[in-house]
């Protein structure tokens, strides 16, 4: 199964990525809600957790959002 973890996602960022969640309110809790809902795709997808296909797709609809915008995060805390 795929890494999905920001880690893995954006490993040129590791280091902007501790410092936003340390000093970022915001950004610490998006990371936190990525993460719970990447948990919760990867527990559907190993037969963990039951959904619909409809409710897997939002799932992975608002973890792809939700990685967007930290992405854009990551990307100006680099630039300044």
């Amino acid at each position: 199964m795929e890494q999905h973890d920001l880690n893995h996602e954006f490993p040129e960022y590791r280091d902007q990525i501790h410092s936003l969640k340390m000093s970022n309110g915001h950004f610490a809790r998006l990371f936190d809600e990525y993460h719970d809902v990447n948990r919760h795709v990867v527990r559907v997808e190993v037969n963990a957790e039951l959904a619909t296909g409809f409710e897997l797709e939002d799932l992975k609809k608002r973890r792809l959002k939700l990685k967007d915008e930290l992405y854009d995060m990551l990307k100006d805390h680099t630039v300044n």
